[in-house]
């Protein structure tokens, strides 16, 4: 693990997006120590996590809970929102690697059109589940996801798959490997490995947006000027447009795209 430096910028340390986008390329990724840490780290695992996208393991109980439509899906709607919730306190994890450094790039690189983030909505237009990662070329990487309902990570995890299958994607890193992630296929690569793979897919195109081909996105909400830390999640009501199926895939197109073989 490497020091970060940065320099300050409205009592905030500014981490350069041009900067990251180049240590992504080549196999880094920032973390801070607590969320309230000033400075942040370079994080180069000697074995690295992944879910191939051809190898997704679909359960037959979350395929039913994709099927029953519980939830309305999007992309990029809430990207503040939901890293806001994925740096929460939650049981079992009383701290988070997601600072103020952290939260301030990623919502600049989300801007940038580099950072994208799945949301996941209840029934009743709150907004219950999601993560968010970084896109380049043919390569997401997956930094954080929150849920406040039960299988709503687990939906935005398989709206994501179907996603970049759909796009032509050709990895997915997860950073580490939880016994959480081996249960949907993830697996562990060596250093060595995982750059190989890295730098195949960085060279690709591929479509973040496919999937929604011919369907009417609304505008992403204005974010929200809140310090750091404040999470409003559940307060944050999906509109109509979404609601109505037209923001994001069903369930049953989820279900059906991750059964697909190629």
């Amino acid at each position: 693990m490497v020091s970060l430096s940065s320099h300050a910028s409205g009592g905030t340390r500014r981490l350069e997006t041009a900067l990251l986008l180049r240590a992504y390329c080549a196999g880094l990724f920032p973390m801070a120590d607590t969320r309230e840490a000033d400075d942040v780290f370079w994080v180069e695992p000697r074995r690295r996590g992944i879910i191939p996208l051809d190898a997704f393991h679909l359960s037959r109980s979350l395929a039913k809970v994709l099927k029953q439509e519980r939830f309305s899906h999007s992309r990029d709607l809430a990207f503040d929102a939901v890293i806001r919730c994925c740096a929460e306190d939650v049981p079992g994890r009383q701290q988070s690697w997601i600072n103020g450094t952290i939260f301030d790039a990623y919502s600049r690189l989300h801007a940038e059109g580099h950072a994208h983030s799945i949301e996941t909505w209840d029934s009743e237009g709150r907004l219950v589940g999601g993560l968010y990662g970084v896109r380049i070329g043919a390569a997401f990487f997956g930094e954080s996801m929150f849920s406040r309902a039960t299988d709503a990570s687990k939906a935005a995890l398989a709206h994501l798959v179907a996603r970049l299958r759909f796009g032509g994607f050709r990895l997915l890193d997860t950073q580490f490997l939880t016994a959480h992630l081996a249960s949907f296929g993830g697996r562990e690569v060596k250093r060595a490995r995982y750059l190989g793979l890295l730098d195949e897919a960085i060279a690709l195109p591929a479509d973040w947006a496919a999937l929604d081909a011919g369907k009417p996105q609304p505008p992403p909400f204005a974010p929200l000027a809140l310090p750091f830390g404040d999470a409003p999640g559940m307060g944050l009501l999906l509109p109509r447009l979404v609601a109505d199926g037209a923001g994001g895939p069903s369930g049953k197109r989820i279900v059906q795209l991750l059964s697909q073989t190629s």
